[in-house]
């Protein structure tokens, strides 16, 4: 079974800062939960992500145990959007699109992230107990960072500044 998860998240920044910023796999674990301790063990000394590229990761999402994860990007359209999809680690299949759409206040900033459980039906029950909710915490999680890091800050919109609390 697939399994999804829907977010958007206005950016009150330019189209340049966001894609800069999402595209850039040191950014990672600056907007994971802490506790995961999330690094990026391959080295990505421009920030610069492209169609094909594979990052190594590390990291405890449950119960402090490591795991390591590779990741591939895919679909990627210059400031529009990308796809990283999972290559090996602990899902059937996970596929997470980002897109950015440029508006009046900024950036819309969507996730969709769909993904599968190993282990049937066992996988399921694991979703259901303890899977879920930990991804709802992370994306949660995720929220409150980008809101500290681009939602903070003055934006100018006709003319008025606008503080946003």
């Amino acid at each position: 079974m697939i399994y999804e998860l829907y977010r958007e998240q206005q950016l009150y920044c330019s189209l340049d800062e966001a894609w800069d910023f999402f595209t850039s796999p040191n950014n990672l674990p600056i907007i994971a939960p802490q506790e995961m301790d999330f690094t990026v063990l391959t080295e990505v000394s421009n920030g610069i992500i492209y169609n094909g590229m594979q990052i190594d990761y590390r990291l405890k999402p449950l119960f402090g145990i490591p795991i390591r994860w590779k990741s591939e990007v895919r679909s990627l359209e210059n400031k529009k959007c990308f796809v990283d999809y999972q290559l090996e680690g602990p899902y059937k299949m996970w596929l997470h699109y980002h897109e950015f759409k440029k508006n009046e206040e900024g950036v819309m900033m969507k996730d969709l992230l769909k993904y599968e459980m190993k282990y049937g039906f066992l996988g399921k029950i694991v979703n259901h107990l303890i899977v879920r909710d930990k991804l709802e915490y992370i994306f949660n999680n995720r929220r409150t960072v980008i809101e500290g890091l681009f939602n903070q800050k003055f934006s100018v919109n006709q003319g008025l500044a606008i503080v946003n609390l």
